[in-house]
């Protein structure tokens, strides 16, 4: 049945603090801390690894933060892969540079409705890449079930991730 989507397009942003929540409430100081950038900065930091600095005051290597970098790339990376974000490297650094030149941040990257195989697809990656991140395999697999559980899931309030309601 390939024709079954989740219900909402959800912000990566709110899908992050929401699983954090749930399987690793200690890394919560950490998601809220990058959640006052913008999703292209947080992706950046997270990409360059131990170099969070300020305005945290502490970086990643201080603390054991393993779900949320291996959570929010992934997801990222699923909502731009599935929502066709895709364009050429020249055009992101044009926008990029705009952007830098504006002081504007960018639109949150959200995960579009996902069929039943995108859905295992991105569980998939998110158990690959938690593991690699150092996550025990339990562990992992429990991240990635709340990971699939919430992309169809509606939000406990009834809103429906509607970003809107935030």
């Amino acid at each position: 049945m390939s024709d079954i989507t989740s219900p909402v397009a959800l912000r990566v942003r709110d899908l992050v603090r929401d699983v954090v929540t749930e399987v690793a409430p200690e890394e919560l100081p950490v998601v809220e801390g990058l959640l006052q950038f913008d999703d292209d900065t947080v992706v950046r930091r997270l990409r360059r690894g131990n170099r969070l600095r300020e305005p945290l005051g502490f970086g990643l290597g201080e603390i054991a933060t393993l779900v949320t970098p291996a959570l929010w790339l992934v997801l990222d990376e699923a909502g731009r892969r599935f929502a066709g974000a895709a364009v050429e490297s020249a055009g992101k650094r044009l926008r990029a540079a705009c952007r830098a030149l504006l002081r504007r941040r960018s639109k949150p990257v959200t995960v579009p409705l996902l069929t039943r195989e995108q859905v295992a697809d991105v569980r998939h990656r998110v158990l690959e890449s938690a593991v690699r991140n150092g996550l025990t395999r339990p562990d992992a697999v429990a991240l990635a079930d709340a990971v699939a559980a919430r992309l169809f899931l509606p939000e406990p309030d009834g809103t429906d991730g509607d970003p809107a309601d935030s």
